[in-house]
């Protein structure tokens, strides 16, 4: 039979999966808030995944004006306030409430970086994960070091040690920027992936994730286990409770030398050099139109 008009074809289970175009006249807090509202219910779940790992990792704060280190081989890290990539606390997020609804049993943080990193994992742990895995290396994450698919790779390493139903990360990080890590984790493991979810809903052994597409959204449905990249909208993060960050010092945090996990660490991307932006000059004010379509096309050479 024809597809409905609003339909498009999943890849994954050849269903007909609703097509839907982004709101017109809502805010994002509005959406977020609707999205929320039409959330099952602990008593309406049903047990149905053993255990969700979630990738988190440490980066320079999102409020900070990040500055090239002096000798010019990345941007400083020195002295500089570091927080959880935003799209990783969107998906740490998305994990506790899947185990606040009653649909998996433990939610489980995993970082890669060097010993700070576990600063980032105790803020997993305040928000509500179980536990947490530390994969120390002292190599950089941004550039330079560590690239997406040796990250994939020991992430790889840890979900074949967990045995995890889903895997829960970020869409990117904010200093890298790559958005690579989550679809190449999918392809080493053979599992499903879904990126960019602004929506996820687990039935069963299925899971209907809605993804932001630059012509609106589209819902698919995939098999688990699979690898979920979490978008801006997928939720709205909780800020840790002080009764909850002084629990969470005492949750297991267990570390891993990545070294050990039989990995190439070695950097297949190598990073010449950085430099910021030249310093803009000055504007000018001009008179009338007729000055400045004349400095237009005289002086900047644009018409």
């Amino acid at each position: 039979s024809a597809a409905p008009a609003d339909a498009v074809r999943s890849w994954t289970s050849g269903e007909y999966l609703r097509y839907r175009s982004p709101p017109q006249h809502s805010s994002p807090k509005s959406r977020w808030r609707a999205r929320d509202a039409s959330r099952s219910t602990p008593a309406e779940a049903t047990m149905s995944l053993k255990r969700v790992l979630v990738g988190v990792k440490r980066v320079v704060d999102y409020a900070v004006r990040v500055r090239v280190a002096g000798d010019g081989s990345g941007v400083e890290l020195a002295n500089v306030k570091m927080s959880m990539n935003p799209f990783c606390e969107i998906a740490c997020e998305e994990a506790i409430r899947l185990k606040e609804k009653g649909l998996c049993e433990e939610a489980v943080a995993v970082s890669i970086g060097p010993k700070q990193a576990q600063e980032t994992l105790r803020s997993a742990l305040a928000m509500g994960c179980d536990r947490a895995i530390h994969i120390t290396t002292d190599a950089r994450l941004d550039q330079g070091g560590l690239d997406p698919l040796a990250v994939a790779q020991l992430l790889q390493k840890i979900v074949e040690k967990e045995s995890p139903d889903l895997v829960l990360v970020g869409k990117q990080s904010i200093d890298g920027d790559h958005g690579t890590t989550a679809p190449m984790l999918a392809e080493l493991l053979g599992w499903s992936q879904a990126t960019f979810a602004a929506s996820l809903n687990i039935d069963g052994t299925t899971a209907e994730v809605e993804r932001e597409t630059d012509a609106g959204t589209e819902v698919i449905k995939i098999q688990l286990p699979a690898v979920v990249s979490a978008d801006l909208r997928l939720n709205a993060p909780r800020y840790p409770k002080l009764p909850n960050i002084m629990k969470a010092k005492k949750k297991p945090l267990e570390a891993v030398d990545a070294a050990s996990l039989g990995v190439d660490l070695t950097p297949s991307i190598v990073v010449e050099g950085v430099a910021p932006p030249a310093a803009r000059k000055a504007g000018v004010t001009v008179e009338s139109v007729d000055d400045l379509v004349d400095k237009l096309k005289n002086e900047a050479a644009v018409l």
